[in-house]
């Protein structure tokens, strides 16, 4: 099927680890599979697909930032033939007492975020259940995460009503990829890395200690996969 936004120039593999940041899925690319192919540069949206551990193809792709782009790519990758994926993104903290460099599971997500709601969904956007619990055994702790459209919040109200909820942290695009993977009956988990510590903190991941963190999330998003036998 020829697509709009994603131009393939390597095979698509059917499970996928799937991120923002086109910088991440290249040294996720590097990292996690031998002899990565490009399958996508259009609009920046670098994607690679290689060999991983288990011997079979993994493809890394990157989504972009918040809902409208996430969700554009998730829904070409469905049409090209994707089955399974693990996000692996960044968050804030939203409770206290989470530090940045912990990699937090998503078991549901609040949906705050406007595609969402276009897509019919309210409330609460659920992951695959199996998935997720392969994905938490690697991860410092699992939760509700919030998923809202902005990055900048102004003023702390929101956020004190995201901690009443129960929140751990909050991020851009977990919903609404979710509610993507139900109506393409497809797999989808999520992880994140804690890049900006409980609010009030101040503390940003950076530099090394990022660039360990990427790893260890890229690791745990494949062992997920490997687990599930995708």
């Amino acid at each position: 099927m020829e697509t709009r936004h994603v131009h393939p120039t390597a095979p698509l593999a059917p499970r996928a680890l799937i991120c923002g940041d086109p910088g991440r899925s290249l040294a996720l690319a590097q990292q996690l599979t031998d002899e990565p192919k490009m399958f996508n540069h259009n609009r920046g949206l670098w994607g690679y697909t290689g060999q991983a551990r288990d011997g079979q193809p993994l493809t890394i792709m990157a989504h972009g930032m918040g809902a409208p782009s996430a969700v554009i790519v998730l829904e070409e990758l469905c049409d090209l033939g994707l089955r399974t994926a693990v996000r692996v993104g960044s968050c804030g903290a939203v409770a206290d007492g989470i530090e940045p460099g912990e990699v937090l599971a998503v078991t549901e997500a609040l949906a705050l975020d406007g595609v969402s709601r276009d897509l019919g969904g309210e409330g609460i956007a659920r992951p695959d259940a199996e998935l997720t619990d392969l994905l938490a055994g690697g991860c410092d702790r699992a939760g509700l995460f919030v998923t809202a459209d902005l990055f900048y919040e102004h003023g702390p109200g929101r956020i004190e009503e995201w901690r009443t909820a129960g929140a751990l942290a909050v991020e851009m695009e977990a919903a609404a990829l979710f509610t993507v993977a139900r109506i393409r009956g497809i797999r989808i988990a999520c992880a994140c890395m804690v890049t900006d510590g409980s609010p009030g903190g101040g503390e940003r991941l950076t530099g090394a200690r990022l660039e360990r963190t990427t790893g260890r999330l890229g690791t745990v998003g494949l062992d997920a996969l490997l687990a599930l036998g995708s």
